[in-house]
């Protein structure tokens, strides 16, 4: 019912479109290990170098995430950086780098380092997000979070599930307890205060079980209406609680609904906020970033 965007713009020879089925409440769904406690809600935007028709320089994007930001009480600014898009059978780092996994191609220039210095100077936290492909998460965990643990607003690694052993489509492969427990111990490793976030549009691809300091977000889309939004979200917010959940939303697919609010970020953001207690995270999609915050 839903489909994701990314097959629109990097396989444009699929079907258009990622089915999201119903989420499915027959898996086990015990907490098997402690959940941290909530804390500053996250609010702010979702950043690759496919979704904005341009990019806008430096200043933009701390500028986007401070507007949606500024939409919620206590809100702290944020970011889902994508560092790591599908590429081939692995994933393209848009940074340099050196490693033996030879899914994992590193870039020839810093992509990023001037704008988390903006990111460090506002207050920003920030998530690095790859899409893996067939690269060895382990790996970009250690060179991505090595990379930039230096500076402050970055707060943790993400996984898009959906590109996780996966390259013909965007539907992944389901985590497992045990790679989630080793990914975030090896997150830890690094910076025991960073977090792990795992990213779909179905809770069947979700760890079991294991909740201990990660991030659930769902990003589905094309819902035929407001309700329809809420209806799915508030079900990812049940299956995970008390564990920690965030948001995509703002999709070219949803427009067709969303464009008639006065304040699409801010009315269904809050939404979620009233009906999803555990809510941590609310990140407008880069797709229709710079129509609803036009560069100034």
């Amino acid at each position: 019912m839903k489909k994701h965007l990314h097959i629109q713009i990097l396989l444009s020879l699929l079907l258009a479109g990622c089915a999201s089925n119903t989420i499915e409440f027959t898996r086990e769904m015990a907490t098997a290990t402690e959940v941290p406690n909530k804390t500053t809600l996250q609010a702010g935007f979702r950043y690759s170098s496919y979704g904005p028709a341009y990019n806008p320089g430096p200043e933009y994007w701390p500028y986007a995430g401070e507007q949606v930001a500024a939409k919620f009480t206590n809100a702290t600014p944020s970011a889902l950086w994508i560092v790591g898009i599908l590429d081939g059978e692995g994933t393209y780092l848009n940074f340099e780098c050196k490693t033996d996994d030879p899914n994992i191609r590193c870039g020839y220039a810093d992509m990023n380092d001037a704008i988390f210095d903006l990111f460090d100077e506002k207050g920003f936290e920030v998530w690095l997000q790859v899409e893996p492909g067939n690269a060895s998460v382990d790996e970009l965990i250690k060179i991505v979070l090595n990379k930039y643990k230096d500076h402050p607003s970055v707060v943790g690694f993400g996984l898009d599930v959906e590109w996780y052993k996966s390259t013909n489509g965007p539907e992944g492969q389901p985590v497992t307890d045990e790679d989630a427990k080793r990914w975030v111990t090896s997150i830890r490793k690094i910076n025991p205060n960073y977090r792990l976030f795992l990213k779909h549009w179905d809770a069947a691809w979700m760890p079991p079980t294991y909740r201990d300091g990660i991030v659930f977000i769902n990003d589905s889309q094309q819902f035929e209406s407001f309700d329809q939004l809420m209806d799915d979200f508030t079900a990812w917010g049940e299956t995970f609680a008390p564990a920690p959940v965030g948001y995509q939303y703002g999709y070219p697919a949803d427009k067709k609904w969303w464009h008639e609010l006065q304040d699409p970020p801010a009315e269904i953001g809050q939404a979620i906020l009233n009906d999803i207690p555990n809510t941590q995270g609310l990140f407008w999609v880069d797709f229709t970033l710079l129509d609803i915050f036009p560069p100034q």
